[in-house]
C-alpha cells in the first residue's frame, strides 16, 4: 500500500476531507505549497502529490495517482477525497479516475486544464514530442491522448481558467460534460498563487458551485471574474 502523507487542516470544518493536489508539466509539488496552506485554513487536509519523469506518458503518472487515491480510500482518517489539478495535473487526474473510482470520491476542481489540448503543445510537438511524450499527448489534434481520453462522469467538476493564459485557450479549458466554470484575471501559473483561487475551490468543494467573489471569505480586494455553467457555447 502507498504510504499516504497529508497535512491536516487548521479547523474542524472539513476535518476528514482530503484535497489531493496534482501539479502540471515541468513543475513540482512544492509549487503547490501556497495553495495547500490556504486550503488548510478552510479546514481541509491536503495531499500534494508529485511526479518527476517528464519523458514517459502521462498515463504512467495516472497509474501512480490511482494507487494514491486507492490508499486514501482505505485510510480511516479520510472521509472524503477531493481532487484539484493544475494544467497537465488535471489530465492526469482524469486518467486516474478512469482507472479507479474511490468510494469516498468527492469533487474535482481543474485549474487551467488543457481539456481539449494546448496550442503550445501543438506548436512544439514536432520538435519535442518524441523526447517529452506528454507534449504530443496534450496537442489539440483530434487523435491526441487528451482528446481521446474519456471525461469522468458522475462527479461534480469545476474549472478555473486564467484570463491571460499563454499556454491554454479559454475554450480548451471546458471539459466535454456538465461543469461549472469561472475565469480569473491572472496567468497560467498565477492561479496557484491568486488569493481568490482557494476561496473558489473551497466554495465548490463544499457546495458543488463556485461562490461569488464578492461573498467569498478572502482578505484583500476582490478581482472581477466571469462565471458560467454547463457546456461551452458552440
Amino acid at each position: 500500500m502507498t504510504a499516504v502523507r497529508f497535512e491536516p487542516g487548521t479547523d474542524a470544518t472539513h476535518a476528514r476531507e482530503c484535497v489531493v493536489l496534482v501539479h502540471g508539466f515541468l513543475a513540482n509539488k512544492f509549487l503547490l505549497a501556497t495553495l495547500a496552506r490556504r486550503l488548510r485554513r478552510y479546514g481541509y487536509q491536503t495531499d500534494a502529490w508529485g511526479y518527476w519523469n517528464m519523458q514517459c506518458s502521462l498515463l504512467v503518472h495516472a497509474e501512480r495517482l490511482a494507487r494514491e487515491l486507492a490508499a486514501l480510500d482505505t485510510d480511516p482518517r479520510v472521509g472524503r477525497i477531493h481532487l484539484v489539478g493544475h494544467s497537465m495535473g488535471c489530465i492526469i487526474g482524469r486518467a486516474a479516475l478512469g482507472d479507479i473510482r474511490p468510494a469516498k470520491l468527492g469533487r474535482f476542481v481543474m485549474l487551467a486544464p488543457p481539456n481539449r489540448g494546448s496550442f503550445v503543445a501543438t506548436a512544439t510537438a514536432g520538435s519535442f514530442g518524441r523526447l517529452l511524450r506528454p507534449v504530443a499527448e496534450l496537442s489539440t489534434a483530434a487523435d491526441s491522448l487528451v482528446n481521446r481520453l474519456p471525461m469522468p462522469t458522475g462527479i461534480d467538476i469545476g474549472v478555473i481558467a486564467a484570463e491571460h493564459d499563454a499556454l491554454v485557450s479559454e475554450a480548451s479549458t471546458h471539459p466535454d460534460g456538465p461543469h461549472a466554470h469561472v475565469t480569473l484575471p491572472t496567468w497560467h501559473t498565477g492561479l496557484l498563487f491568486c488569493r481568490e483561487t482557494p476561496a473558489l475551490i473551497a466554495g465548490f468543494l463544499g457546495t458543488g458551485a463556485f461562490p461569488s467573489l464578492r461573498t467569498a471569505t478572502q482578505p484583500g480586494p476582490r478581482a472581477a471574474s466571469r462565471t458560467t455553467a454547463g457546456h461551452p457555447s458552440t
